[in-house]
């Protein structure tokens, strides 16, 4: 409570921090548990909740949370291409929101570290991307979750009964349709100005503080699993039926669909990550 004096008043009336924070936590549980089908362990993605991780275990003291750490030029770059709205962010400027995102990674970084190594996870976003068993099976193992396959192939439970649930309105929808696969990892590249890119380690230290070279273009993230690679060259080799895919899956269908390539006909699709939190009940 920003007013000392109104919350002297609260107290005073019995409306203690505790009752509030009861009040604020059971109306977060109610939008989070009603948002989809019922499930033992609740999870809300949402990439500005860490900035306030401290009071959210205040509320969810089992909570947990995985930190998505990802390449800041390539999340502003997704920023600006998707047009997605944020308080404070020009989306007509670069080094502006580059600056923005300096500061909002190291609140939540601060934030993550406060909390404490067995109840926030750092994940980076481009080795989740290239060894996908490896990390999937280090964050089912910090959230205490049996190892399932499945997690290995989201885009065959796409809008399916107890699947993932696209919105038609979210900005990446349409690349969750996809497999996992490399195309968003340096689709900055080249798209950011030039004197934003000379500037860029004094506009962006968290890049260096998270073990990003400021200076690469492109950079080296590392060489993916073969099947990371495969899925790759299934995605380029097929962007029309992709494309209607994508249309298929949320109501947008104009066109048949083309036919896939000869060496390409178990495609699906990929996946664009975000901070999680899970909740236990």
């Amino acid at each position: 409570m920003k007013s000392e004096k109104e919350s002297v008043r609260l107290v005073e009336a019995g409306i203690t921090k505790e009752v509030l924070n009861g009040a604020i936590a059971q109306f977060c549980l109610e939008i989070i548990a009603k948002h989809g089908d019922p499930a033992p362990r609740l999870c809300n993605k949402d990439p500005l909740t860490l900035k306030m991780g401290t009071y959210v275990i205040e509320l969810f003291p089992e909570a947990k949370f995985l930190f998505m750490v990802r390449d800041g030029r390539a999340t502003v770059h997704s920023i600006i291409s998707r047009k997605v709205t944020i308080t404070g962010f020009d989306l007509s400027n670069y080094r502006q929101c580059m600056t923005k995102w300096n500061q909002a990674i190291q609140t939540m970084h601060d934030q993550c570290k406060e909390i404490g190594k067995e109840r926030c996870m750092m994940v980076y976003y481009e080795q989740l991307v290239l060894h996908p068993e490896e990390w999937m099976r280090k964050i089912l193992h910090f959230l205490d979750i049996p190892w399932n396959d499945s997690v290995l192939h989201h885009e065959e439970f796409i809008n399916k009964e107890n699947g993932v649930a696209l919105s038609k309105v979210e900005r990446s929808s349409d690349q969750v349709i996809k497999p996992v696969n490399l195309e968003a990892l340096s689709k900055w590249v080249d798209h950011i100005p030039e004197d934003v890119v000379r500037d860029m380690a004094e506009i962006a230290p968290m890049l260096s503080v998270l073990g990003y070279d400021p200076y690469a273009n492109p950079p080296d993230y590392g060489k993916p699993d073969s099947y990371v690679q495969e899925n790759t060259y299934k995605v380029q080799a097929n962007p029309q039926m992709w494309e209607h895919k994508v249309k298929e899956l949320l109501n947008r269908d104009e066109n048949p669909p083309p036919k896939a390539n000869n060496n390409n006909n178990n495609n699906e699709d990929e996946d664009d990550y975000g901070n999680n939190k899970e909740r236990k009940t």
